[in-house]
């Protein structure tokens, strides 16, 4: 089994990692995690490269997600909240999805993705509410040829209570650990 976690937080020991890690300590098989704010991908440029060609005309780190996206079983978009949407550099990567996109509507073409089992993992405390970024992020996930998403797992209250001491998020993350290996 091979998973692709896209992790878009900026914080290397914040919440949506202290999750990751619990995740990522009981998963099963290979996986592996995007950093949106450490790697080198820009974010779409709309040169129209796509909508006449598969894959995408700027060459950086995005190449080796298109390769892993192949054939991978599970995809997860880990991400903060900020103004109840992913964040900024999550939304720059998810951006050079572009190319599925442009494959079915303009070239007419299958993806050539295997079929996926996708989720969504947030976290945050501010005064938004995490069901914009869900849905942002499950558009993400269809372009990457998830079949199946699994229910939000979400810690909404890290202001008082950090995500890893948040019994309801924990025990999603169990509960999509499961999902993926079943």
């Amino acid at each position: 089994m091979k998973t692709l976690i896209f992790n878009g937080s900026p914080r290397k020991n914040g919440d949506t990692a202290g999750l990751l890690k619990l995740l990522t300590d009981r998963l099963s098989g290979e996986y592996k995690i995007l950093d949106a704010y450490r790697c080198n991908i820009s974010p779409c440029l709309d040169c129209r490269y796509c909508q006449k060609q598969s894959g995408c005309a700027v060459k950086d780190e995005m190449q080796e997600v298109y390769e892993y996206l192949k054939d991978c079983d599970n995809v997860l978009i880990a991400s903060p909240v900020y103004f109840s949407e992913l964040t900024g550099r999550m939304l720059d990567v998810g951006s050079r999805l572009q190319t599925y996109y442009c494959g079915k509507r303009f070239r007419k073409e299958d993806s050539g993705l295997k079929p996926k089992k996708g989720a969504v993992l947030l976290v945050g405390g501010g005064d938004g509410k995490p069901e914009k970024a869900y849905e942002t992020a499950k558009t993400l996930l269809h372009h990457m040829n998830c079949k199946e998403i699994h229910e939000l797992v979400c810690s909404y209250n890290t202001d008082t209570v950090p995500a890893i001491e948040d019994a309801q998020a924990v025990a999603g993350v169990e509960r999509l650990i499961h999902f993926f290996e079943e």
